[in-house]
């Protein structure tokens, strides 16, 4: 099986904010490779 994105990638991307786990909106978009507006657009 072939990964579109590797979880290194992921794991790097994700942030612990008041004992939560998060990934910023600039971060998944980049994963995406859509534009962060684009991103939040399509919310």
């Amino acid at each position: 099986m072939k990964l579109l994105v590797k979880p290194e990638e992921i794991v790097g991307r994700i942030y612990f904010l008041r004992g939560e786990k998060v990934i910023l909106d600039r971060d998944l978009a980049a994963l995406y490779g859509v534009e962060t507006r684009i991103l939040k657009k399509a919310v």
